[in-house]
């Protein structure tokens, strides 16, 4: 049985589905500080979700990572399904920090000391659309001419 995944996407899934899988636990039953925090950083960039109880967002949030970190990990997900979704993941996050106040320098992408953890977030997309689009390159050469079989 040959498994949906290329064995070079590997090291990248573990290592990506292990961080992802370990913050989503780390949220997991969190206290009710911790989950305002979270909600309130949230919000302010979507505020559609002032709607959404702070205890109910983080109990999503880390259920959301706990099932895309395994996504990652597990060998049975497709290398592009696991790859949308964390670039879907990564979008949401890298739009907090563009939107946020004080996270990067005026008029600029460059993060402030204070945004460099969230600018980092950048690495997700990156990986996400790695394992989404390899198996694209794969079919096609590097210059997009088709292969012969």
């Amino acid at each position: 049985m040959k498994l949906p995944v290329e064995t070079h996407h590997l090291p990248l899934r573990l290592t990506t589905g292990a961080f992802i899988l370990s913050s989503g636990l780390d949220k997991y039953g969190a206290d009710e500080e911790t989950a305002q925090g979270l909600h309130s950083t949230a919000k302010g960039t979507y505020p559609f979700l002032d709607k959404v109880a702070p205890a109910k967002f983080t109990q999503c949030l880390s259920l959301s990572e706990i099932a895309l970190g395994s996504a990652l990990i597990l060998p049975i997900v497709p290398s592009r399904v696991a790859g949308a979704g964390l670039s879907a993941f990564a979008c949401a996050l890298l739009g907090m920090y563009l939107r946020a106040p004080g996270m990067r320098r005026p008029n600029s992408l460059r993060p402030t000391p204070d945004g460099i953890a969230m600018a980092k977030d950048s690495w997700l997309l990156g990986s996400g659309l790695t394992l989404m689009l390899d198996r694209q390159n794969r079919r096609t050469g590097r210059c997009g001419i088709r292969r012969r079989r």
